[in-house]
């Protein structure tokens, strides 16, 4: 009995001290809340982070829509010159004056007048048509027309551009009609060819051509993008002006796996661009009355993808960032280039080569066209199933690379000494000292 009693002791203490033992995981968690609080606090205890997530994340959204509210501009008072005179300039410019776009305020004898009106503001736009227009024209020549817009809005541009276009496509017809009758063919035969072949305009997800609907969808997106990488790369340009790097943390939490580091910090600034992601792509189309053909859970799980896949790239990207003020030159720089590269703008067809392999480097890319995909064009997940599958393959090479990273500016941080010691060596032997 006693020799049972004294082995049970030993084997009950080791069971204590081993449930005393915080297990890995639950150390591990500790760890990862201990350095997502820390984020937070450096997010929420930097202005220029505060300002960049919520003021820019928030306020650009609205300041677009407030802009583009309308997303139209119908009967643009616009100035003539026009030095020709003859019936076919009198006949267009009477038809560009019927257009939805255009409305002809005055009829001017110079550019001179012309301009001083666009200067007070009074017209948007300016055509002009050279005196030899008719001329040539009868000759069986092209004709010129000139077009100037007021650039303080595309909106301007766009119904100027299409105010002249259309009318000039239906006077082409026209023209080519009566020189066809004139040459003897029947009326058969001019259809045949002067339009071959029978189109019929269709806009299923713009009818109304609206510029807001057209730009708007896909600019909330990168807005997203561009104010997460530009608010993180801000905080980590301050760490490196401080001798830190990312995964510098209090004495209490040195020494942890990257790992840990790198999902403690992105999970920060996943709770923080869930907050302004779901303003961004539910409450501010709702606000503005944009298109909502996708239900709340669908535009949610695209966002899941799409911040986390912001979140590891900006870390990978903003490795390159040293110090604070570099995050505002890069900002005129990279986002008009990629908000072309989304293929909004543009066919993604048409991209050029070298363009189309440089929009795999961003998550705009994607991220814009699965969100006009399934809340514009009303698709479904299925539909966005390239762009999310796109999205995770992009989130792991950036974990990795943004892993990679940190461990390299880590092991320079610590052989900081050695490796000034061998530059200023180097520097010396150069020097011939």
């Amino acid at each position: 009995m006693s020799w049972s009693a004294g082995w049970k002791a030993p084997i009950s203490n080791k069971i204590m001290q081993e449930n005393k033992r915080p297990s890995y995981i639950r150390t591990w968690l500790q760890n990862w809340l201990d350095i997502f609080v820390h984020e937070l606090r450096l997010i929420f205890s930097d202005g220029g982070v505060l300002i960049i997530f919520f003021v820019g994340g928030l306020l650009y959204p609205v300041l677009y829509n407030l802009i583009y509210s309308k997303g139209m501009v119908d009967d643009m008072p616009v100035a003539v010159v026009n030095l020709s005179g003859g019936s076919y300039s009198r006949d267009y410019l009477q038809k560009v004056d019927a257009t939805r776009e255009c409305e002809i305020y005055a009829y001017c004898t110079s550019m001179e007048e012309a301009k001083d009106l666009m200067q007070r503001q009074k017209v948007h736009g300016i055509i002009f048509i050279p005196s030899d227009f008719d001329e040539c024209i009868l000759r069986g020549e092209q004709g010129a027309v000139s077009t100037y817009a007021d650039m303080s809005s595309f909106l301007y541009y766009k119904c100027l551009l299409m105010g002249t276009s259309l009318s000039m496509l239906d006077d082409i017809h026209e023209i080519q009609t009566r020189r066809y009758a004139s040459a003897g063919f029947t009326e058969q035969e001019i259809s045949q060819l002067v339009q071959p072949v029978l189109s019929d305009e269709s806009i299923p997800y713009n009818k109304p051509f609206s510029y807001t609907i057209f730009f708007i969808s896909a600019a909330l997106m990168l807005v997203i993008q561009q104010t997460l990488f530009y608010g993180s790369s801000l905080l980590a340009g301050t760490l490196r002006e401080e001798n830190r790097s990312f995964a510098s943390m209090p004495k209490g939490l040195q020494g942890l796996g990257i790992g840990r580091v790198l999902l403690g910090r992105g999970g920060a600034y996943m709770a923080v661009y869930l907050v302004i992601g779901t303003i961004v792509a539910l409450l501010i189309p709702w606000i503005f009355h944009l298109p909502q053909r996708a239900l709340w859970w669908e535009i949610m799980i695209l966002l899941g993808f799409y911040i986390l896949d912001c979140i590891f790239f900006s870390f990978t990207w903003s490795t390159l960032i040293t110090k604070r003020e570099t995050v505002f030159v890069l900002f005129l720089s990279v986002s008009p280039m990629c908000l072309f590269l989304t293929g909004f703008s543009w066919p993604a067809t048409a991209i050029p080569a070298g363009l189309q392999y440089l929009s795999y480097i961003f998550p705009s890319t994607y991220g814009c066209r699965a969100f006009i995909n399934l809340n514009t064009a009303g698709g479904t997940l299925a539909t966005i199933a390239p762009e999310i599958r796109a999205m995770t393959i992009q989130t792991i090479i950036y974990y990795f690379l943004s892993a990679a990273a940190v461990f390299a500016e880590n092991k320079v941080i610590e052989n900081k000494d050695r490796i000034e010691e061998i530059r200023s060596k180097t520097t010396r032997l150069i020097a011939g000292e």
